[in-house]
């Protein structure tokens, strides 16, 4: 073929576009987009008592009794997070069925929300669970033996946050002897207090628990899964001995909302070595101590309540041999890990 004849080729092949042929793809982001965000009126209510890698367990009512939905959080949530305890909304698949998963849309306001810091000067803190009604601080009074430091830590946290404290004594069966002693330190503060034994019924602590979200916390090797193994048939919360240097071994490890079969709700957190207390304000900690708070309004302005400065009139406090009281060594233990 000439050139002539192949130039006549090309150009009928040629065509002249104009802007209607002309299609842009859309960018990502150019969808319009609203700050209206769905009201999802008719949300299911439900409780959060279980989270794993980003699903969630949820007790929804149904006419038929409680349904388990598993859940994930939705995006209208954006950077708000879903933990144990909350009240959420749900919308999709409701039913419970294998291979079903709902949507997390609402979560509800938080009271109670009970939280700790690895260390005193570990600055992030942890929200161990929320709506919580009471915190059930579990200590043995015998092997491991009560750590009364560890013990004030967890109330402080309790009251800090606006939670009834029970101390549950455990091991009542061979360490009845140091019962008056750990009643007597913690008199000051009308705490509720409970002591359990294997060989007898758990009555008294079962009555505390009824329609509330208590939280169950203590050292490990306290009994803490016992009592809930006791308190919730079929829970299957691993329990385990205390090593032959006095430390319990972790046998929980993961925190988990057990129903209890007349109402209620029980938190079993894995056992902890340490509570950090970096989120507690040094007054917030002074009100823990109510009784030394009340002598603490004698204190001059300003007064850092450490007795460094010589005029805090928490050392007018004497026991009987003229040594300040095992109350005000606690406080200011814990004043000290505090504020460094």
């Amino acid at each position: 073929m000439g050139r002539a004849a192949g130039d006549l080729v090309l150009n009928r092949r040629r065509r002249n576009y104009d802007e209607e042929d002309v299609r842009i793809r859309p960018g990502r982001g150019s969808r319009p987009r609203t700050k209206v965000r769905p009201k999802h009126a008719g949300a299911v209510e439900g409780f959060v008592f279980g989270v794993d890698r980003g699903r969630y367990q949820v007790r929804v009512a149904d006419g038929d009794g409680p349904v388990d939905v598993v859940a994930m959080s939705a995006r209208e949530l954006a950077r708000k997070s879903v933990i144990l305890g909350d009240r959420v909304g749900l919308v999709g698949d409701v039913s419970g069925r294998p291979g079903t998963l709902a949507r997390i849309v609402k979560v509800g306001p938080r009271h109670g929300e009970l939280r700790r810091t690895a260390d005193d000067d570990d600055p992030t803190e942890r929200v161990i669970v929320a709506n919580v009604d009471q915190l059930v601080v579990v200590s043995a009074l015998v092997d491991p033996p009560p750590s009364t430091g560890f013990i004030d830590r967890c109330i402080v946290a309790g009251f800090d946050a606006d939670i009834d404290v029970l101390l549950c004594l455990t091991k009542a069966d061979i360490g009845s002897a140091a019962i008056p002693e750990v009643e007597s330190y913690y008199a000051d503060l009308e705490l509720n207090l409970v002591t359990c034994a294997p060989d007898r019924p758990l009555t008294a602590l079962a009555d505390t628990l009824r329609d509330k979200v208590s939280v169950f916390i203590g050292h490990s090797g306290v009994g803490k899964s016992t009592l809930v193994n006791r308190l919730v048939p079929g829970a299957g919360r691993s329990t385990g001995a205390v090593s032959a240097i006095g430390k319990g071994r972790h046998t929980s490890t993961s925190a988990v909302a057990l129903a209890l079969p007349g109402g209620g709700w029980i938190v079993d957190t894995p056992g902890v070595r340490s509570f950090g207390l970096a989120h507690v304000s040094p007054d917030s900690l002074l009100l823990a101590f109510g009784d030394l708070a009340q002598v603490a309004t004698d204190c001059p302005r300003g007064c850092d309540h450490t007795g460094a400065g010589g005029d805090c009139a928490l050392d007018t406090l004497r026991d009987v041999d003229g040594a300040p009281p095992q109350r005000l060594v606690s406080y200011r233990r814990l004043l000290q890990s505090l504020t460094g």
